[in-house]
């Protein structure tokens, strides 16, 4: 399918269609993220009862209602102008303000005279305090600098632009002429716009996806591990996720059977999303993921905190389709298991049975394989 298609309606049988759609037509969306999108489309629409209708395409009316599935988190004045209200009409997640999408809502200003966004929330913070990490959002190169230095009296500090996906662009400082050099990388007027995290960094981490979603009437949510995988150039980035997959909301997930460890990350994805809601009541969304790392920061400690959040279709949403497809497949089933992979460069076929996102040679990637499985299912653990 072609970034052109229009939708094809049924008939009168059709109760809609759903469009993939790629806000503002982003340069960021490589051929295998549009792959994957197409094949979401495919899912949802099964899931919703109605036709998998292609890309949108801004210059045609569609009678029948809509149902969306951006690449990006919408912001309010994006949703509006494509008739958006409410969370039953994407697949994703609407901001009053483009950087609440971002990385930097997680961590506070280093000062209150510290420059911000309008609509910046310093509340958030307060609220979310236990459930991050230590550390700070800064959008100016001299607030950088200063939250850097504090936080180098701890330990080694994460250097996060806030744009970035799948663990890119991060850079470690263990001492100030390498924060500096750091953050001299970073271009001023991206710096002012989106912003850039400073965080303590973690060793022998362990990175769980925690998350809820809803198609329709059907509401699910998980917990899970994520491993990394070298790219092209051998840098470690996202590689896959094991989800394990309850009917019900993120209240149903803390009541279920799971790890300690695991535990205190669903508690701690609870309570940002729940600070997040509080502090940005505009704010909407049925995909809710967060990564939540646990580590042991430069002092020795153990340490365990929301790293960020997901309002839009990721890495991990082939496996959580394919859950939620299982689930509605089956009223009496509660719990699935499914895990997504990615690879880069050459690698085995996928297994049988396994839904294959993308398999192929991507023009910015590389040759790339993704696909997901779902294993049997959770109850009979």
């Amino acid at each position: 399918m072609t970034m052109a298609q229009q939708a094809r309606p049924r008939g009168d049988a059709a109760r809609g269609t759903v469009l993939a759609l790629v806000p503002g037509g982003s340069a960021r969306t490589s051929r295998h993220e549009c792959a994957a999108l197409e094949g979401h489309v495919r899912v949802i629409a099964g899931l919703l009862g109605q036709e998998p209708g292609g890309w949108h395409d801004p210059g045609r009316h569609y009678d029948l209602p809509v149902y969306f599935v951006p690449s990006d988190t919408l912001t309010l004045e994006q949703a509006h102008a494509l008739g958006i209200r409410g969370p039953d009409a994407l697949f994703g997640g609407v901001v009053p303000h483009a950087f609440v999408a971002g990385k930097c809502i997680s961590h506070p200003l280093v000062s209150t005279g510290a420059a911000c966004p309008a609509g910046w929330s310093h509340a958030l913070h307060a609220a979310a305090a236990d459930a991050v990490l230590d550390g700070h959002a800064a959008f100016s190169r001299e607030d950088a600098q200063a939250a850097g230095r504090r936080l180098l009296a701890r330990g080694p500090v994460r250097i996060k632009p806030a744009q970035a996906t799948g663990g890119r662009g991060q850079v470690v400082a263990a001492d100030e002429p390498a924060l500096v050099a750091a953050l001299g990388a970073l271009g001023a007027a991206d710096l002012q716009r989106h912003g850039v995290v400073l965080e303590e960094d973690l060793a022998e981490v362990r990175t769980y996806s925690v998350g809820t979603i809803q198609v329709g009437a059907l509401v699910a949510s998980y917990y899970g591990t994520q491993q990394l995988t070298p790219d092209t150039r051998g840098e470690p980035v996202y590689g896959g996720s094991k989800l394990d997959v309850t009917r019900g909301g993120l209240d149903a997930l803390a009541a279920a059977d799971a790890p300690a460890e695991a535990r205190l990350a669903v508690e701690q994805a609870r309570r940002f999303d729940a600070a997040v809601q509080a502090c940005y009541p505009d704010f909407f969304a049925s995909r809710r993921n967060y990564d939540v790392a646990v580590g042991r920061n430069g002092r020795g400690e153990l340490r365990s905190g929301v790293l960020e959040q997901s309002w839009r279709v990721g890495g991990a949403t082939g496996a959580e389709l394919a859950a939620l497809a299982a689930l509605a497949a089956q009223p009496a089933l509660q719990r699935v298991r499914a895990r997504c992979v990615e690879r880069f460069g050459p690698s085995p076929e996928p297994p049988p049975g396994a839904t294959v996102h993308f398999r192929g040679e991507d023009p910015r990637a590389g040759w790339l394989t993704k696909y997901t499985v779902v294993e049997d299912d959770a109850d009979a653990s």
